[in-house]
């Protein structure tokens, strides 16, 4: 870890009169897990599409490794994007293909004019193996249970060498067998092959066990970022009810029935 490589400067986002992000300014740096964390419709989720580009900002900076993605064009992207492999919440496998064909998608679409039908399959074979699903080439999606799914999904975005990691919400649907097993996984990875990891979830358990450093967002501004440690000890009301569960004390039954 160290130099900066992500860097949201006072980014704005609204979507209508809903405004997603009032002025959001992050490091990301080199190298680290960071898990965003928030309430529901607080913006995780579309701080990853914008970063990839995939949402555009209305006003404010986003940079990688020193260029700006805010003002890149489609070429200029699409390289960004080679470099940032984004495993979606649901995994996003094709069910008409195998697993093999599924981890290998990417490969063919990115790299059909430099690797070789061997290259590619020893790839597959590779990034299977790295998420303890060695041999299932054959087997399609229909085939898995939601956890493998989840793996497979993991496997296909490794195959690709990325240098960023986007994990959009990772446990959402598993038991803890397989939430456990995802938390080892990411971490894993981020040890053995240094990649840098942004995680968007709302399982506690998973930040606290995968991560650097967390950042909590509310009203589109970062509430609080900072090591576990800083998150366990804070005395900020607002991510302490978040830790622990709790509905903020101002709310009762009676006004939460009246505004549903």
């Amino acid at each position: 870890m160290g130099t900066p490589l992500i860097r949201f400067s006072h980014v704005q986002k609204h979507f209508g009169p809903k405004i997603i992000y009032a002025d959001l300014n992050l490091e990301i740096l080199r190298g680290e897990t960071v898990t965003i964390m928030g309430a529901s419709g607080s913006g995780k989720s579309v701080l990853l599409k914008m970063l990839i580009g995939l949402l555009h900002v209305d006003s404010g900076t986003i940079t990688f490794d020193g260029e700006p993605i805010t003002s890149m064009g489609d070429a200029q992207l699409t390289d960004v994007r080679r470099r940032i492999a984004y495993l979606f919440q649901g995994a996003a496998l094709f069910d008409s293909l195998s697993v093999g064909e599924n981890v290998a998608y990417g490969l063919r679409e990115q790299f059909w004019d430099t690797m070789t039908n061997e290259q590619i399959e020893a790839r597959v074979a590779q990034s299977l193996g790295l998420v303890g699903l060695p041999g299932i080439q054959a087997m399609h999606p229909s085939d898995l249970s939601g956890g493998m799914k989840k793996r497979v999904g993991l496997a296909r975005t490794l195959a690709l060498q990325p240098e960023v990691l986007l994990y959009d919400e990772p446990t959402t649907g598993l038991d803890p067998i397989n939430t456990g097993r995802i938390n080892h996984l990411i971490s894993g990875i981020k040890q053995s092959l240094g990649i840098t990891s942004v995680v968007v979830t709302h399982d506690m358990g998973t930040a606290f066990s995968v991560s650097d450093r967390l950042v909590m967002l509310n009203k589109g501004k970062v509430q609080l970022i900072g090591t576990k440690e800083e998150f366990r000890s804070t005395t900020d009301t607002y991510v302490r009810d978040f830790i622990e569960g709790r509905a903020p004390q101002s709310e009762d039954v009676a006004s939460l029935l009246s505004s549903s």
